[in-house]
């Protein structure tokens, strides 16, 4: 079977995003102070083959922690859907 992740990595909470607060505070110099709180992270995507949705989960969730975030710094998020043969 075959899946496509859509994967989201994010700043941690709790830490310092630099380039979400210069966004942030461009937005206001472009007269939209209505937008704040603006964080900027990862957005990924990638195919997986795998026997069972489980198993596509598993190593989706192994390749984020081993390689596509820094646990330390970031988390991450993911949706997974199987893609229907044509």
């Amino acid at each position: 079977m075959k899946f496509i992740a859509e994967i989201d990595v994010m700043p941690q909470d709790n830490l310092l995003d630099p380039q979400g607060k210069v966004v942030s505070a461009s937005m206001k110099n472009l007269g939209l102070q209505t937008i704040t709180n603006i964080r900027i992270g990862k957005h990924i995507t990638l195919e997986i083959e795998a026997d069972s949705r489980e198993e596509a989960e598993s190593k989706v969730d192994e390749a984020c922690r081993k390689l596509l975030a820094n646990l330390i710094m970031e988390k991450y998020s993911f949706e997974l859907r199987e893609v229907q043969p044509a």
